[in-house]
């Protein structure tokens, strides 16, 4: 195991009802006014976004507003939010939303006090200072709820990009499962799709004797293995509910990462589909990551035997290891499929002749490759789409 540092300053609160408690835990952690940043009508139809202003309002919090996210979140959103954040003397921000809502919120959060352009911090440079951020979360998913990151699509050239730093951290999360009772399945589904892969790129790893977090990462996968066909099955299925959506914080605030190497090539090479096409990151994600998985899994034979056997109850064949690799990987693009998620791009609705555009927007390194479990020339990206193409169940 590597050395590692381990920082999770975030209170969660859990459980029926608790968005009610929002004004409670703002005033916590902020003495100035309010930015609701959300995104469309269903926080509105559902009356969550009236809810959140009557707590505000009883706790004498004073609010502004903003909304449009879209899934996929633009930097023209960002930019009208620093400036509102700057006019109205916005102290924090309160996301109210998924993963998207969450990323803009911490992308103005960290452009407020910033002199320059917010996208210096998804070009490199690290955020050292931001507003404190609150979170009322409505899909599991990203996991943004409990991590540092944030993602970000610049609209001009079509860039998505990402940044993290300690300073992005929520300071309060409230997580009700009942907010996640009226997704469609698909939303539903794409959501666990998403956490399954903040676990797989974290479990791939060139790092030896992990088991502690291979054993947490593996306890999570199997949770999302069993609960989403329970919550695709019945919406209302609220232990299923509260089981995925704290699986979600825990797949991505870092647990399950600490002291191993990590890949993320699964979200790079998915982020450019995403970019060019705006589907949803985790239907990309279905798509990209067993593709990924048939090109990398020889590096590293038994760690995809031992995904096989732990996750998805294979059989190990100890004369053919392979197989069972393969078997493993197939299993889960099953399951992918089985939850309603597009395997291949005809069925996602992207088109082999972009290919060549991805591969060359996505980043490398100065060798020319990309970074992780396996590093990836163009060529090898350029397959790895190509297989995605041809996926079949």
């Amino acid at each position: 195991m590597d050395n590692f540092n381990f920082y999770s300053p975030t209170e969660f609160v859990f459980g029926r009802g608790r968005e009610n408690e929002c004004g409670e835990y703002v005033k916590k952690y902020s003495s100035g006014k309010v930015l609701i940043h959300y995104g469309g009508g269903s926080v509105v139809r559902s009356g969550l976004l009236d809810r959140v202003k009557k707590s505000l309002q009883g706790s004498g919090v004073e609010f502004t507003e903003l909304g449009g996210v879209q899934p996929n979140p633009r930097d023209t959103l960002v930019y009208k939010g620093i400036e509102l954040c700057r006019k109205e003397n916005v102290g924090l921000i309160l996301a109210v939303g998924g993963g998207s809502v969450i990323d803009s919120a911490k992308a103005i959060a960290a452009g407020v006090p910033y002199d320059g352009d917010f996208w210096d911090f998804y070009s490199g440079k690290k955020v050292e200072k931001a507003l404190p951020v609150g979170v009322i979360l409505t899909i599991a998913a990203a996991g943004s709820e409990g991590s540092g990151d944030s993602v970000i699509t610049k609209e001009e050239g079509l860039l998505k990009r990402g940044t993290g730093s300690d300073a992005l951290r929520a300071k309060f999360s409230i997580l009700d499962p009942e907010l996640t009772q009226t997704l469609p399945a698909y939303q539903t589904a794409c959501g666990a799709t998403d956490i399954m892969a903040h676990v797989f790129e974290r479990y791939f790893t060139n790092t030896k004797e992990v088991e502690i977090t291979d054993r947490l990462c593996e306890a999570v996968l199997i949770t999302m293995v069993k609960e989403t066909p329970r919550v695709i099955a019945d919406p209302d299925n609220y232990e299923a509910r509260a089981n995925i959506m704290w699986a979600g914080m825990v797949a991505h605030n870092g647990l399950v990462g600490v002291g191993r190497s990590q890949d993320w090539n699964s979200h790079g090479i998915e982020h450019e589909l995403s970019a060019l096409y705006d589907c949803a990151h985790g239907a990309g994600l279905a798509v990209i990551m067993p593709a990924w998985m048939e090109f990398v899994y020889k590096h590293d034979v038994m760690r995809f035997c031992q995904m096989a056997t732990r996750v998805f109850g294979c059989e190990m064949n100890f004369e053919d290891p392979e197989a069972t690799a393969l078997e493993g990987i197939r299993r889960f693009r099953s399951f992918l499929h089985s939850i309603g998620m597009p395997v291949n791009f005809e069925e996602l609705g992207a088109k082999e002749e972009d290919i060549p555009v991805m591969v060359k927007k996505l980043r490398y390194g100065e060798d020319g490759k990309t970074w992780g479990f396996v590093r990836l020339s163009p060529e090898d990206v350029t397959e790895i789409y190509k297989t995605a193409v041809r996926a079949q169940v």
